[in-house]
């Protein structure tokens, strides 16, 4: 995606695609057990279930005039393995994801944790996360006013 700022500079996106596997169950502690049943139906299974999750990571900076990039696609996805692949691939989001210990890791969640994580790269400005769960299914977080105040670490 490409345009123009309010101060008339050209705006362009990268967006690059990353997939995991891992498995989570639905489970709020705060609901009864038939509660939990009742919301969150077959993804309450107390054995869990997993998902082959694609996830798309789009970030806006200036072109590079050496490069003619916004960022080295190396850089991105050390960046995306180091916080995200390597952290959720092939595990439990329940019981290995630290974040998700007492957050319920329904893909709404997952998509702002990997917004988090992600936010801290530092060769451009994190415009949005996407994660699909499924062909049905995809989520899509942009921050909020709170994260955006934050400024992200400098430099790695």
């Amino acid at each position: 995606m490409s345009g123009t700022d309010v101060a008339g500079n050209i705006k362009v996106e990268l967006g690059r695609r990353y997939r995991f596997a891992a498995a989570h169950r639905l489970h709020s502690l705060q609901l009864s057990d038939e509660e939990n049943a009742r919301i969150y139906g077959k993804c309450n299974n107390p054995c869990g279930h997993g998902h082959n999750y694609v996830v798309e990571i789009s970030v806006s900076g200036e072109i590079d005039p050496a490069t003619g990039m916004i960022a080295n696609l190396a850089d991105l996805d050390g960046f995306a393995q180091r916080e995200v692949l390597d952290p959720f691939d092939h595990r439990s989001l329940n019981e290995e994801v630290e974040a998700f210990r007492t957050e319920v890791p329904t893909t709404e969640n997952l998509c702002i944790e990997i917004f988090r994580r992600m936010r801290a790269f530092p060769k451009a400005k994190l415009e949005r996360v996407r994660v699909e769960e499924t062909s049905n299914n995809s989520f899509e977080y942009t921050g909020d006013a709170a994260s955006d105040s934050e400024a992200a670490p400098q430099g790695r």
